[in-house]
């Protein structure tokens, strides 16, 4: 009996080989799978204009658009940008791997495939994605406006309200010239040197908003906060009323907003040791012997701030 305490993961499949169709069906369906098929690539992008997969397989070699050209267009769709694709190939020349990868796919399997190594390489991507697209929206839920992008300055993924202050700025990977010739510039020197401008101000779609560099993310992914220059960050707020440091400002930020000491730590990247000694800091400054009544003062003192 097939478990229905929580939705089956959706996969697609493209792959122009009836026999590959057919096994893949198969064994993925046994896994307990909802399976979706396209024949070629054209047939794949009307598919997910109608349902959004949970992870793609993704035949690198078909007639008309080939799996590569089929994946760069299927990470244009901020819809999509979050999902794994994953080629299966007879190909195993280190080129073809290389296009594979930067035409967004996350992994590469070749043909034949072992059905136990898919099985289990699928399960590791749904997991994968799912953390970073549950963190991408608590952070926005949170008020974060949060984008990443690589060293050249390509947008790879952004928070929905920082979606919406850059504007046509973060379509996707191919419109990654919308963003100024001065901030590309400053985001290659941001990643590269460590005594570069930590932020700067740029005029986009008609705001100033300021861009600060906060954290190396992958070995091309950076991460950077982007806020209107009229909007004042809360974790500034604290710092500057209640004389914390900028560390400690930020950790009492998520401790007002109810976040444990481990998520705390999973969110600003520290451990949760660290986040402790923050804390005790924290309850010195404001003369406070618990959390509880740091959190009171943080909500209390960020709620005058709106209220002047």
């Amino acid at each position: 009996m097939s478990d229905t305490s929580h939705p089956r993961d959706i996969v697609l499949v493209v792959e122009d080989s009836a026999d590959n169709l057919g096994m893949l069906t198969n064994v993925l369906d046994e896994a307990g799978m909802t399976v979706l098929v396209a024949v070629d690539g054209d047939s794949a992008l009307k598919l997910v204009e109608q349902v959004t997969p949970d992870i793609i397989l993704m035949d690198a070699v078909m007639p008309g658009k080939d799996g590569f050209e089929t994946t760069r267009l299927l990470k244009q769709s901020e819809t999509l940008s979050h999902v794994p694709v994953v080629f299966m190939t007879g190909l195993t020349e280190t080129e073809h791997i290389v296009r594979g990868l930067e035409a967004g796919g996350v992994d590469y399997i070749t043909k034949p495939v072992v059905p136990d190594e898919l099985l289990a390489r699928i399960r590791v991507h749904l997991a994968n994605a799912r953390a970073a697209q549950s963190a991408r929206v608590a952070l926005d839920v949170t008020g974060r406006f949060l984008l990443a992008v690589s060293a050249g300055g390509e947008l790879l993924w952004a928070t929905p309200q920082a979606r919406r202050l850059l504007g046509s700025a973060a379509l996707g990977r191919s419109s990654q010239q919308a963003l100024p010739l001065a901030v590309r510039v400053w985001i290659g020197q941001a990643t590269r040197s460590a005594s570069a401008p930590a932020q700067i101000s740029a005029d986009i779609e008609g705001r100033r908003l300021q861009i600060s560099f906060l954290a190396r993310t992958g070995p091309d992914q950076f991460m950077l906060r982007v806020a209107e220059e009229s909007f004042v960050l809360p974790e500034t707020t604290l710092k500057e009323r209640l004389g914390l440091t900028a560390r400690e400002a930020e950790v009492l930020v998520w401790v007002g907003r109810g976040k444990s000491n481990k998520d705390v730590a999973e969110i600003l990247g520290l451990s949760p040791r660290t986040v402790n000694k923050h804390l005790e800091q924290i309850y010195s400054k404001l003369g406070v012997e618990n959390r509880a009544s740091a959190a009171a003062i943080a909500v209390r003192t960020l709620t005058q701030d709106q209220i002047d």
